[in-house]
């Protein structure tokens, strides 16, 4: 695991974009070329932390933390994000991977990490329990895709300092 760098833009898309074609898993609706990934990571603050995974050197996974809300006194809780390659699952990197992150969390004084989770999904339900977060609540039928409606669930975890 590791700071993730411009170099990795290309594999990042290509794992994130998994979670957009035929999948609900993100509320995204159109793949995202290499362009608009450049642009997230030149826009992204400097504040925020992204970490990659690689195994046998190759880019397996990302997390990484974005502001919960653009409000400031949100400014203490951070919204996390974390997908790994179809290929990886089930072997531990996840928790690798969003333990990492949630360390950095920890490092920048964040209070409160947020996970917003497209239902279904027991992996990541499963994921994120085993790290601590707990289900805030659920908000049913919150966004549309594939021809249907699709819930969410927020979890979040107090950080320890």
């Amino acid at each position: 695991m590791r700071d993730a760098t411009d170099a990795d833009l290309d594999r990042i898309n290509e794992i994130y974009n998994w979670t957009i074609v035929d999948n609900h898993v993100s509320f995204d609706t159109e793949p995202f070329d290499l362009d608009r990934r450049r642009r997230w990571w030149a826009a992204r603050d400097p504040a925020l932390t992204c970490l990659v995974a690689e195994l046998d050197d190759r880019v397996v996974g990302v997390s990484y933390s974005s502001w919960y809300r653009p409000k400031s006194a949100y400014r203490c809780s951070m919204e996390t994000t974390i997908v790994l390659d179809v290929d990886v699952r089930g072997h531990g990197l996840g928790t690798l991977l969003l333990g990492g992150l949630l360390d950095r969390l920890v490092e920048q004084n964040v209070h409160t990490a947020v996970a917003i989770v497209a239902l279904p999904n027991p992996a990541s339900m499963a994921l994120h329990r085993s790290l601590g977060f707990v289900v805030g609540g659920t908000l049913p039928e919150i966004g549309w895709k594939n021809g249907r409606y699709w819930d969410t669930a927020l979890l979040y975890r107090t950080l320890d300092r």
